[in-house]
């Protein structure tokens, strides 16, 4: 039994796509038993150029179902099915991702049309699903949306078929994508990590938490593990059955979250800001150990973006301005600055100039005393001297808006 799927989407960025449309026939290898056809409101906006490739507008979506409304339906239609489509990873994708958002896990087994293609019809001049289908006499109508490439998906997996009179290509390429082999466990593993700052977690069969570590990239990070050849990561490769993650945002959230978490995060800042003869440069620390810098950073690359944004600011050429700038006020602030995801800002709270609390809050939301900040806020209780130099980076480039604290 096949679900053969084709999904258009509102062409946001790569992991922060939505669902507009979503098509699925239900096939038996003889006829289609089900269907399933809708536009999706995405609850954001399409791009204009989804809108001129599909025809699809806002107004077309604005009543139509939200995901949340379709679900169900989507896993009834697919269930106990191997889901089919021509590149099948970005369809996959699209329903892992909306899936995920409801706090789903969706798992399904997959083909793509587009390797069999290439093995069944060596000598087609393009495998894109409008070109070949048309090589082939497979009529297509409505073209890059959800029915018609759904159905010419469909049409072309029943010729790739009977071309496979014995199945052998179609069940070789099915056990292959969905075989228990290092590739595939790493592609099942990482597949849904976003490429964001966050704190990654391997974990073994037994549930436990093998390794976490801040990254900057938690999808690229996880992904040189797996493909590392050093010995250091050999078990762990191989014991690892399950990754999950925590979106931390900036570093200084990162922080905050591990400690609170009870985990440490490993940093070396070996590289300083020093100013000598009216300028501004970066060196080891090591070399200037007369010299306090006045920031430190994690490598020379960091440092010199530093320097090349300071130059940029007229009034911090003076050294004593920029000191004034970086230093932090003993009095009692509220520093807005972005959460971890789109929507959410975070706080920080400090009292008397000492950084007692920090938290999350949605957009709309309006703090107006602290006593609104209560139930939001995470009590600072442990040592943060290493955050202060994350404190001034950010006072540096201008990350935060800083406010008196609303009335208590």
């Amino acid at each position: 039994m096949y679900s053969v799927i084709d999904i258009e989407s509102n062409g946001a960025g790569f992991r922060k796509e939505s669902i507009i449309e979503i098509a699925v026939y239900k096939y038996d290898g003889h006829h289609i038993v089900d269907q399933f056809i809708s536009l999706v409101n995405p609850e954001s906006d399409i791009t204009p150029f989804v809108q001129r490739l599909t025809n699809i507008s806002p107004k077309m979506v604005k009543n139509a179902p939200k995901f949340h409304e379709i679900a169900k339906r989507v896993v009834e239609i697919t269930q106990n099915t191997t889901l089919v489509g021509h590149n099948i990873e970005f369809d996959y994708r699209m329903l892992r991702q909306e899936f995920k958002r409801l706090g789903y896990e969706f798992k399904i087994n997959t083909v793509d049309t587009i390797p069999l293609a290439k093995k069944l019809i060596p000598t087609a001049e393009s495998y894109s699903l409008g070109k070949l289908v048309k090589s082939l006499g497979i009529p297509l109508v409505d073209q890059h949306r959800a029915s018609g490439d759904a159905r010419a998906t469909l049409e072309l997996f029943k010729l790739l078929m009977i071309k496979d009179k014995d199945s052998e290509i179609i069940q070789q390429h099915h056990d292959e994508v969905n075989a228990k082999t290092y590739q595939n466990k790493i592609r099942d593993l990482t597949q849904d990590l976003p490429a964001e700052k966050g704190i990654l977690y391997f974990q073994n069969k037994e549930g436990f938490i093998i390794y976490s570590e801040f990254v900057d990239d938690l999808n690229k990070s996880a992904k040189s593990i797996f493909h590392s050849k050093s010995k250091r990561w050999e078990s762990m490769q191989e014991e690892v059955e399950q990754i999950y993650f925590d979106i931390t945002g900036s570093n200084i959230l990162a922080k905050l979250l591990m400690k609170t978490k009870g985990l440490k995060k490993k940093e070396s800042l070996t590289f300083g800001l020093y100013h000598k003869k009216g300028h501004y440069f970066v060196d080891k620390i090591a070399q200037q150990q007369t010299e306090k810098p006045l920031l430190k950073f994690k490598s020379f690359t960091q440092g010199s973006k530093a320097v090349s944004f300071i130059n940029t600011k007229p009034d911090l050429q003076q050294v004593r301005n920029l000191q004034q700038l970086l230093t932090i006020n003993k009095n009692d602030e509220l520093w807005i600055s972005a959460g971890r995801v789109l929507g959410e800002k975070s706080f920080l709270l400090f009292e008397k100039g000492k950084l007692s609390a920090y938290g999350f809050y949605e957009l709309y939301t309006q703090i107006e005393s602290l006593k609104k900040l209560d139930h939001l806020k995470i009590v600072i209780d442990f040592p943060v001297t290493d955050i202060i130099n994350d404190l001034k980076l950010g006072l540096l480039c201008g990350d935060f808006e800083i406010i008196a604290t609303p009335s208590k």
